[in-house]
C-alpha cells in the first residue's frame, strides 16, 4: 500500500470540535481544561497559531505555535497513536519553525511534561534540549 502525503495547514474555527476530540485521544493526559472557547480565542488572536497535520483529509497531528511578539512557544504537539513514527511531528515542527523564522524569532521553547518520556525522544530528535537552568513557575488563576 502506498504512503499518502501528510499536509500541514492552519486550523480554524470549523476545526475546533475535531481538534478537541483529537486531543482526548492523542494528547498526553494533563490537568488542562480544554474548551472550544479557549481554542476559538487562540485562533481569533492568532489565526496561524494552530497547526494541523492531515493524512487523506483525516486529522493526524496538532501543534500550537504561539508567537507573543517576543518569544516563540510550542504547545500541544500530538500525533495520533496509529500514525506515529511517520514524520508527522517533524512536519509540524518544521512548519512552526518556518513561521517563527518569519517573525525573526531566534529560539523556540516547548512545554513538555517530565513524565512524557516518549515525547522527550521526539523533541531531542528535532534538536530541542531541556534547559536545566530554568524552571516553570505556575499559579492557577481562579
Amino acid at each position: 500500500m502506498g504512503r499518502s502525503e501528510v499536509k500541514v495547514r492552519f486550523g480554524g474555527a470549523d476545526d475546533i470540535p475535531a481538534v478537541l476530540a483529537f486531543w482526548l485521544e492523542a494528547a498526553e493526559g494533563t490537568d488542562r481544561h480544554d474548551s472550544a472557547d479557549k481554542v476559538v480565542a487562540l485562533v481569533d488572536r492568532d489565526p496561524e497559531a494552530l497547526l494541523l497535520a492531515e493524512d487523506d483529509g483525516h486529522l493526524v497531528g496538532t501543534l500550537i505555535a504561539g508567537w507573543d511578539g517576543w518569544r516563540a512557544h510550542l504547545y500541544r504537539l500530538a500525533v495520533h497513536p496509529a500514525h506515529r513514527r511517520r514524520g508527522i511531528a517533524t512536519a509540524l515542527l518544521a512548519a512552526a519553525e518556518e513561521r517563527f523564522a518569519a517573525f525573526g524569532a531566534f529560539r523556540a521553547d516547548a512545554m513538555v511534561l517530565d513524565d512524557n518520556t516518549s515525547a522527550h525522544h521526539v523533541w531531542r530528535a528535532a534538536g530541542y534540549s531541556r534547559q536545566p537552568q530554568w524552571g516553570r513557575w505556575v499559579k492557577p488563576l481562579t
